[in-house]
């Protein structure tokens, strides 16, 4: 089944989605981190915490974080969760190799490493990972279905799946405050600071397209997952997703 926000691509050429993602995060990458925090105010933080404290329960020794980008994410389940290994996995080495020298500064090479790969077509083996999370880059798979499934097939039976992303508000005001948001202040700064005219119209875009709720609920449960919940946070800017393989 195909999705409105796999159809959406950072740059108009001719080209798949898949490396056209890759171009745009390597082509943003040393700007990434500051335009994240800075569009987001700060809440981002917020939401990324809520996810890992989602695992906490469960305890994972050997986690997988998808989309990883500059690691933030990863660095974050590291220090709360303390496993045994983290691994990030990425399209682009650009972000990649930002999240190296912050894991490098943190001190944690031992723990958390890096990892180029495709996440609709996973070279790691079946069963491998009690936990898989992805923290604001599911939006951009061009195969929703076949990402799912893949990162299904890499955890551990009863692994925990936790996933993060920003939705768009559905009521009013937050509704129409949001278009203002994302259709004016998100491009405009992230053109300034960035110097790519295309990432910051291409982002809110898959933002807006992207299944949300009980239609996302539904995804997960068909890609073999099962206890699927979601949980919205500030109305609705971003969901957290949570559920277990079986």
């Amino acid at each position: 089944m195909a999705y409105k926000q796999e159809e959406i691509k950072p740059y108009e050429q001719e080209g798949a989605k898949t490396q056209q993602v890759q171009k745009m995060f390597d082509n943003i990458a040393p700007t990434y981190d500051l335009l994240n925090h800075s569009l987001s105010l700060g809440i981002d933080k917020h939401w990324r915490r809520a996810a890992i404290d989602s695992l906490r329960p469960y305890n994972p020794s050997n986690i997988l974080d998808v989309a990883t980008g500059t690691g933030d994410f990863a660095l974050l389940a590291a220090s709360e969760l303390h496993p045994q290994s983290l691994l990030g996995i990425d399209l682009s080495e650009g972000m990649m190799q930002v999240g190296r020298e912050k894991v490098r500064k943190a001190g944690l090479q031992d723990v958390i490493s890096f990892q180029q790969e495709d996440c609709l077509a996973l070279s790691l083996a079946d069963d491998t990972f009690d936990a898989v999370m992805v923290a604001y880059g599911i939006r951009n798979f061009s195969d929703l279905d076949q990402g799912l499934r893949e990162m299904c097939r890499v955890m551990k039976p009863g692994g925990r799946l936790v996933i993060i992303e920003l939705t768009s508000p559905r009521r009013f005001p937050m509704k129409q405050l949001f278009w203002l948001y994302s259709h004016v202040y998100m491009p405009t700064l992230g053109r300034i600071v960035s110097r790519d005219r295309s990432a910051y119209k291409y982002l809110p875009a898959t933002m807006e397209a992207f299944p949300q709720g009980e239609e996302m609920q539904g995804i997960l449960s068909r890609a073999g997952f099962s206890d699927v919940h979601f949980k919205r946070f500030t109305f609705g800017l971003s969901t957290l997703y949570t559920a277990t393989k079986g």
